[in-house]
């Protein structure tokens, strides 16, 4: 399997979801300490992270999924990281292209995003615009696949990158996800300065809408 893909920041209310794909012809060569990015500390994920970008013989895409993105109507979540995988599976074989390596054939491995493995890796086989292309997809591939592992840690990185640089701007935003009370601390907080949601939410989730719920409760209640 010679590449690997997986997703970060599918479930926040606030930010993107990102998906990376890495490629290595031979995955015994990767670095030392692959794993999911769940298991590793942030500051191990960003050195091994920064490792796989600088080899010439890695080649990494990557794929961003904006909040309009998420928001809109006519799509799913399990669409877009259908759509999120597949971008970045191409990100990967553009990378393969300009290294002048051959991307005739690509096979690899995705952390399936469906209760239906199979289904997904379909799906993303048919979003893709590579020919020739065999994909994978299994649940929990992130810790049994070296590959998917590494991809793991490529997404988690730019999605933690995201986040901080949001939080450069807007302040401390937490890690956005709805469980985390930094982060709705922070929504409500916004919404009641500026009347509305911060340009990187996610309109449609549940906990920005309740945000939204509350600040105007409270300004009918000053009435």
């Amino acid at each position: 399997m010679p590449f690997g893909v997986d997703e970060a920041g599918k479930g926040p209310a606030l930010g993107s979801m990102f998906a990376a794909a890495v490629y290595l012809e031979e995955p015994d060569e990767l670095p030392d300490g692959i794993r999911d990015s769940k298991r590793l500390a942030p500051e191990r994920r960003e050195e091994l992270a920064a490792i796989l970008q600088s080899d010439d013989r890695v080649a990494v895409g990557i794929a961003e999924i904006t909040p309009a993105r998420i928001d809109a109507p006519e799509t799913d979540m399990n669409s877009l990281a259908v759509a999120a995988h597949a971008e970045a599976i191409e990100g990967a074989a553009d990378d393969l292209k300009r290294a002048a390596d051959t991307t005739d054939s690509l096979s690899g491995l995705c952390d399936a995003c469906d209760t239906d493995a199979e289904r997904f890796a379909r799906r993303v086989t048919d979003a893709c615009s590579l020919e020739a292309l065999s994909v994978d997809a299994r649940h929990g591939a992130d810790d049994d696949s070296p590959l998917v592992g590494a991809a793991s840690i490529v997404a988690k990185v730019e999605r933690d990158a995201h986040v901080a640089a949001l939080a450069d701007e807007y302040g401390e935003i937490g890690s956005g996800y709805p469980g985390d009370s930094t982060t709705r601390e922070f929504l409500a907080s916004y919404v009641d300065e500026h009347g509305d949601l911060p340009p990187f939410a996610r309109e449609s989730w549940s906990t920005c809408e309740d945000a939204l719920a509350a600040a105007e409760q409270t300004g009918l209640e000053q009435f």
